[in-house]
């Protein structure tokens, strides 16, 4: 496990890679943290953010969105100048925050309304508002056409019709309580939840029925997937990474148990090279964690 110090004190939450421009955001207090993947090199910043929580990106139209938890707005900057280009209006504390390319919108769910926020990637308009009705937290899109949101207090998996903007299911993901993260194997129609019930639980994104769970470590907040490796993987805050297999769509086996550092809970995958990129502090020093090669 290798780590970069980025400068700075204050809170963290989710990081992204953009994996062709080869760069990490990494949200940092008021401001995201820009970092070269491969260097690790801290090579600009995204300031006036404050209170950000995600950073969702649309390679194809050159921007990102940051989601800034304490001015309830959606930062749209250049992903090649990382210039801000406006401040959107969102609900009341943004959190999660993710791009849908079926409908080229963003998604900044709102954890102070109970709401997801869509906004036009485009040309930066919000396009509506979608009632969801509780306690949410991470999300994920399928690319065509659904958005899925955990409700982590109500333990449901919500699936959002991403075009009309009208919540279409709301499945229970009972045995597993208090879903906190996901992701998606969208080939195979499986999402991934992590839940601070310790376990992972496997959907059906087409039924919403619970295949399967598995043990993981306490307070997991983040899941990612690695579709080449066919590797799932949940980050911690106990200073863990649970790391399973999926043999097939209906069949996962658990791999491993990595070490980090306390409080090392979000996390961010790049597909090009399998390595894991997580961020924490120690001894009052912000740090990013390279797990993998």
């Amino acid at each position: 496990m290798n780590s970069c110090f980025v400068p700075g004190q204050g809170s963290w939450d989710y990081l992204t890679v953009d994996e062709a421009a080869r760069r990490l955001y990494v949200s940092h207090g008021t401001q995201v943290e820009v970092v070269d993947v491969d260097s690790l090199a801290v090579v600009g910043s995204i300031p006036k953010t404050p209170g950000v929580h995600g950073i969702a990106i649309a390679p194809e139209l050159g921007r990102g969105f940051v989601s800034n938890g304490e001015a309830s707005t959606v930062t749209i900057f250049d992903l090649k100048t990382l210039k801000t280009i406006a401040d959107v209006p969102a609900g009341k504390k943004p959190d999660a925050i993710i791009y849908d390319p079926a409908t080229a919108r963003v998604f900044a769910f709102n954890r102070g309304s109970n709401s997801a926020t869509a906004i036009d990637a485009a040309t930066g308009k919000v396009t509506g508002t979608v009632d969801l009705g509780g306690g949410l937290e991470f999300a994920a899109a399928d690319g065509k056409g659904s958005v899925f949101n955990n409700l982590e207090d109500e333990s449901l998996v919500l699936k959002i019709n991403s075009k009309d903007l009208k919540v279409e299911e709301r499945w229970p993901t009972a045995p597993c309580s208090a879903p906190s993260s996901m992701a998606m194997d969208r080939a195979n129609r499986r999402l991934f939840l992590g839940c601070r019930s310790k376990v992972m639980a496997v959907m059906n994104a087409d039924i919403g029925k619970v295949i399967t769970t598995l043990l993981i470590g306490d307070h997991v907040d983040a899941t990612v997937f690695d579709p080449e490796t066919k590797l799932i993987f949940n980050s911690n805050g106990e200073g863990t990474i649970s790391v399973i297999r999926e043999e097939s769509p209906d069949k996962y086996s658990v791999v491993e148990t990595v070490k980090t550092l306390p409080r090392a809970k979000t996390m961010a995958l790049d597909a090009k090279t399998h390595r894991l990129f997580l961020s924490t502090a120690e001894a009052g020093q912000f740090e990013v964690l390279v797990v993998g090669n």
